[in-house]
């Protein structure tokens, strides 16, 4: 083997090898920051469900939070007043409605709430 072609394969083997430990260390960082943004995500998901168990007894809650009953899914509670009920979803931050709270809120905005009463004899 001449000296050139041996140069030739180092150089190709280096090559390969850089290439390899490129991909290797750019899918270890997509790893990492996918697991990033997942711990982000449940952190995120945790501190609304905590936050929203004390919701109705801060001081801006536009209630009396005793007539207030939590139900957790897939609003977080209903609020009792003589004149009407509420539906109440609380968001912390840049949260937004999910797919199935829009849903029912349109049809609330419909008018599509009914009040049925189920009697076991």
């Amino acid at each position: 083997m001449s000296v050139l072609t041996a140069s030739l394969f180092l150089a190709l083997a280096l090559s390969l090898l850089s290439l390899w430990l490129f991909i290797y260390l750019w899918r270890r960082s997509l790893d990492t920051l996918r697991d990033l943004r997942s711990s982000s995500q449940s952190r995120s998901t945790r501190y609304g469900q905590m936050t929203e168990q004390f919701m109705p007894f801060i001081s801006d809650y536009p209630w009396d939070p005793g007539r207030f009953r939590f139900i957790g899914s897939p609003v977080d509670g209903i609020q009792f007043e003589d004149e009407r009920v509420v539906f109440v979803e609380f968001k912390v931050g840049t949260s937004k409605l999910t797919q199935s709270q829009r849903r029912i809120r349109d049809l609330v905005r419909a008018g599509r709430v009914e009040f049925k009463e189920f009697r076991l004899d």
